[in-house]
């Protein structure tokens, strides 16, 4: 069973088989408001865990999108960049922000559970 892990960044990662989705938690959208633009990561980009790659901006305030886990960013939600306020309604489903092929799985272990 794959069971979404958590950053201290407010992101979450949800392993699938060969690859990662990710995105912003609900408190994370919350805390921002009303989305209102996303910077969404290269596609084929390498990235490291903690790098950043992206921005996600809202009527409050703007913040740093964190890849949680090293790997090969294989994805992005396209829908985020004619409607980002799919964040605000659905974050932890719809509103993921990015897939990556990962290159260190044991990366996942440090990261929290949804308790």
């Amino acid at each position: 069973m794959n069971i979404k892990k958590y950053t201290e960044d407010h992101e979450w990662i949800l392993p699938e088989e060969s690859f990662a989705i990710v995105g912003i938690t609900n408190h994370a959208q919350e805390n921002l408001g009303d989305i209102v633009f996303i910077e969404l990561p290269q596609i084929s980009k390498i990235v490291k865990a903690g790098d950043q790659i992206g921005i996600v901006e809202s009527v409050k305030a703007a913040s740093d999108l964190i890849s949680p886990a090293s790997g090969e960013i294989i994805e992005v939600n396209n829908n985020l960049q004619n409607s980002p306020q799919i964040i605000n309604s659905n974050p932890e489903d719809e509103g993921w922000y990015m897939k990556i092929k990962l290159n260190k799985t044991d990366e996942l272990d440090k990261l929290m559970n949804s308790d």
